[in-house]
């Protein structure tokens, strides 16, 4: 995809939200200072947008690693609150 293609500013957008969010999720987590949870809605929000930036790719590897990201986010959010 061109820069010039329709759409390329929404992707490259996704994208990076994708990426400075599980920055910002991996070093929350790894701190361990009490903000787990943040990271992982943070771990859910980048799933969710570099998901919807494979699938308008057609990355479907990345795609389906992202399922597995946004489950892990969830299962975080939940035990992380005593589920």
């Amino acid at each position: 995809m061109t820069d010039n293609a329709p759409g390329a500013r929404s992707q490259l957008a996704l994208e990076w939200l994708g990426v400075v969010t599980a920055i910002a999720y991996s070093l929350l987590v790894a701190s361990n200072t009490g903000f787990e949870f943040a990271g992982f809605v943070l771990l859910f929000i980048s799933s969710l947008a570099i998901g919807l930036w494979a699938y308008r790719g057609a990355h479907r590897g990345i795609l389906l690693l992202q399922f597995f990201y946004a489950a892990a986010g969830v299962i975080g959010m939940w035990r992380w609150y005593g589920g």
